[in-house]
């Protein structure tokens, strides 16, 4: 797309219904459930399915969770038209190199058992193989077998390598991100050059949800320390994709689109950052 595509616009006035437009013209949910370390099955299956009879429109899997039969097959169960729902998937470390990439993308697919994958991303910046595998999710783009393609992991640095040896820049860079790892380089870069970022692990993975300056801040807004951590994200323009296999949670974390947080809320929450990861840095990645 062309470097001069302007900031996706991120839009939060139609409910849980709302989408953020891609640099590339696709319309993206704000709002999505996470799979991973959802097991293959009933679990996934049944996640998926009170997710969407709550809302979400978008489902992120990805190779290594070794669900996405499950996923796809949930979808399918629910009778929603198959435009209506957003699946993101992802190449795994192992599947880098352009012939490999094309050939992981088609096992994904046909997993899912859909036509077209929404969005296709990188699972990590894997050294000296990630340019090819790029060229091949420009290659599945051209052909309209994925609507948009993006990377994830991506620090400055990696990204400052792909936009200099490829055309096309990324429409979406997911990342774990939340106010205990409030990545401000990352995301103001993202902005300039037109990259949604999209938020994996926004709740910690409930490390941190019991953190005092969350329960204090629940005492003025009268929301839970999880909805205020997705409300702070989205208020940021940051896609998020929290997982949970519980109908009741999954319900909780779609409340999200009736309260804002206020400027000094938003401050306390910004204060929380620690550079907390739940996972590998990605900038030990080459």
């Amino acid at each position: 797309m062309p470097r001069s595509e302007p900031t996706p616009r991120f839009d939060l006035h139609r409910g849980i219904g709302s989408r953020a437009r891609l640099r590339d013209g696709v319309e993206m949910p704000v709002l999505g459930l996470g799979t991973w370390q959802l097991p293959k099955g009933r679990t996934t299956q049944d996640a998926v399915r009170a997710a969407l009879a709550a809302g979400y429109r978008l489902i992120d899997t990805a190779t290594l969770y070794a669900n996405e039969a499950d996923v796809g097959r949930a979808i399918a169960d629910s009778g929603l038209p198959r435009e209506e729902v957003f699946i993101t998937t992802k190449l795994w470390n192992d599947d880098h190199g352009f012939d490999s990439a094309l050939r992981a993308f088609e096992k994904s697919r046909q997993a899912l058992g859909v036509e077209q994958v929404d969005l296709y991303l990188i699972h990590w910046p894997v050294a000296e193989r990630r340019l090819e595998s790029w060229r091949a999710l420009e290659q599945l783009q051209q052909e309209g077998r994925c609507r948009s393609i993006g990377v994830s992991n991506f620090g400055v640095g990696h990204l400052r390598e792909l936009l200099a040896a490829s055309s096309t820049v990324p429409s979406v860079n997911q990342v774990e991100f939340s106010p205990f790892l409030h990545q401000r380089e990352l995301h103001q870069f993202c902005r300039e050059h037109g990259i949604q970022l999209e938020a994996y692990s926004p709740l910690t993975r409930g490390r941190r949800l019991d953190d005092l300056g969350l329960a204090h801040l629940a005492r003025d807004t009268g929301r839970t320390p999880a909805q205020q951590l997705l409300r702070w994200g989205l208020q940021h323009s940051i896609e998020e994709i929290p997982k949970s296999s519980r109908q009741e949670r999954i319900a909780e974390n779609a409340q999200l689109f009736d309260f804002e947080l206020s400027p000094a809320q938003m401050a306390t929450l910004d204060a929380l950052d620690a550079g907390y990861r739940t996972t590998r840095d990605p900038g030990e990645m080459p």
